[in-house]
C-alpha cells in the first residue's frame, strides 16, 4: 500500500492570525526564493499585513515583484490586489550593512567607529563563513520586534546545507568567545603593559608564531577588532537564543522546500527530522516543480501507438505524433518516479502535510507568475 501524506492547505496556513512567521527552508536550487514570494503575495491579497524577506542573491524576487531593487529597507510592492485590506513590503537581506547596524546600535560612537574601520572586521561582515545566515536570524528578529507586519515571510539562505540557518548562531558566537579570539584577547584583559609582562614565555610563543602565520599587521587587526567588539559578545549570544527561541514558539511555521528529487527529499528527510529534535513546528513539505501526469494514457499504449506510426517515409503528422507520444511516455515515468520519491518520504514522516507546486512552463518574472505558482497547487492526493 502507498504512503499518502495529509494534504498541507495552504489558504489556512496563510489565512490563520496566529501565524505570525512563516520561514522557507530547503537546500540550494529548489525554489525557496519563488515559494516564498508567492506565500506572500497570496497571503497580502488574502488580507495580512505581509512583509517577506529574502536573501537571494539573484535578485529575482525584486524583479518578480516589480521592484527595481531590493535592499536592507523593506519596500512596498504596488499593483497588488488590497480589496482585502492586505498590504506587502519585501526586502532583501544586506549581509554587511545588518552587522554594520548592530555594531552601531550596541557599540558607543568611539567603539562602533574603531570596529567599522577595522580590515578585519571589514573582511569578517562581508564574507565570514555563516555570517550570511548568523544577519538573516538578527535580521528576522529586528522585524518581529518592529511590530509592524502581523506575517513575516523568510526566505533562509541560499546555503549548501538547509541546516546552516539553524547552526550559523551558534558558529559564529564559537568563534567569536572561542580559544583562538581569548589567546589574542589575553593581553588586553590581564591589564596594561605591566601585566602583559607576566604573560608566560608560551604565550608569546603562540603570538609569534601566529604572527608569522597571519603577518603581524593581520594578527594587530584581528586584536583589535576583537578587543573593540568584547562588549558586545554577549549581545550576539543573546539575541541569537531571543530568535531561537521565537523560530521555536507558537506562531512561527517553517516550511520545508523541495523538489521531487532523490537528493533534494533526503536533506528534506534530514531537516524534518532536525527541526523535530529542536522543537520548532513543522507546516508542512512544499514538493516545487512537481510534473503532473495529464492524462489516463499509459506508458505502454503509448509507446505502442507511436511503433505504429514508424512506417517508412512517415508525413509530417505522423512524426509529430509520434515524437509527442514518446514525450508523453517519458513524461509518465517522469510522474512515476517523482510520486515514488513523494512516497518514501511520507513513510518517513507520517503525518507531515505535503502541498505539490507543478512545475511552471517558464520562470517567474512578475506578479501574475507568483500567482500562478499558488494557484496551481496541488494537495498530495
Amino acid at each position: 500500500m502507498n504512503a499518502v501524506s495529509p494534504d498541507l492547505d495552504l489558504d489556512a496556513l496563510l489565512d490563520d492570525r496566529e501565524t505570525r512567521i512563516i520561514v522557507c527552508c530547503g537546500s540550494g536550487g529548489v525554489g525557496k526564493t519563488t515559494t516564498a514570494a508567492a506565500f506572500a503575495l497570496r497571503a497580502a491579497e488574502r488580507g495580512r499585513d505581509v512583509v517577506v524577506l529574502t536573501i537571494d542573491p539573484a535578485r529575482r524576487l525584486a524583479q518578480s515583484l516589480g521592484l527595481t531593487e531590493l535592499d536592507n529597507t523593506p519596500r512596498p510592492v504596488e499593483d497588488i490586489d488590497t480589496s482585502a485590506g492586505g498590504r506587502l513590503h519585501a526586502m532583501m537581506l544586506d549581509m554587511k550593512r545588518t552587522f554594520d547596524d548592530i555594531v552601531v546600535e550596541h557599540a558607543d560612537k568611539g567603539r562602533a567607529e574603531q570596529i567599522l574601520s577595522n580590515p578585519f572586521y571589514q573582511s569578517l561582515s562581508a564574507s565570514f563563513a555563516g555570517t550570511q545566515e548568523y544577519m538573516a536570524m538578527e535580521k528576522l528578529g529586528q522585524l518581529h520586534a518592529r511590530g509592524e507586519w502581523d506575517l513575516i515571510v523568510v526566505d533562509t539562505p541560499p546555503s549548501r546545507s538547509a541546516l546552516d540557518f539553524l547552526d550559523a548562531p551558534n558558529r559564529l558566537g564559537s568563534f567569536l568567545d572561542g580559544r583562538f579570539i581569548k589567546i589574542l584577547t589575553a593581553p588586553a584583559k590581564v591589564g596594561g603593559f605591566g601585566a602583559f609582562k607576566l604573560l608566560t614565555s608560551g604565550f608569546s610563543m603562540v603570538t609569534g608564531a601566529l604572527g608569522k602565520l597571519l603577518g603581524s599587521g593581520l594578527l594587530a587587526d584581528v586584536q583589535s577588532f576583537v578587543n573593540a567588539l568584547d562588549t558586545m559578545f554577549g549581545g550576539f549570544r543573546e539575541r541569537a537564543e531571543a530568535t531561537y527561541r521565537l523560530l521555536q514558539a507558537k506562531g512561527t511555521s517553517f516550511v520545508v522546500v523541495a523538489v521531487p528529487e532523490q537528493d533534494a527529499l533526503r536533506e528534506a528527510s534530514f531537516f524534518a527530522r532536525r527541526l523535530a529534535e529542536e522543537k520548532m513546528p513543522l507546516a508542512g513539505l512544499v514538493l516545487n516543480r512537481v510534473h503532473p501526469r495529464l492524462t489516463d494514457l499509459t506508458v505502454e499504449r503509448s509507446l505502442a501507438a507511436a511503433e505504429q506510426l514508424d512506417v517508412p517515409n512517415p508525413t509530417s503528422a505522423q512524426s509529430l505524433a509520434g515524437g509527442l507520444l514518446r514525450l508523453h511516455a517519458e513524461r509518465v515515468e517522469l510522474n512515476r518516479r517523482e510520486a515514488r520519491y513523494a512516497e518514501r518520504f511520507a513513510a518517513s514522516h507520517p503525518g507531515i502535510g505535503m502541498l505539490r507546486l507543478p512545475a511552471q512552463a517558464e520562470d517567474v518574472h512578475d506578479l501574475d507568475g507568483l500567482r500562478a505558482v499558488t494557484g496551481a497547487a496541488q494537495s498530495a492526493a
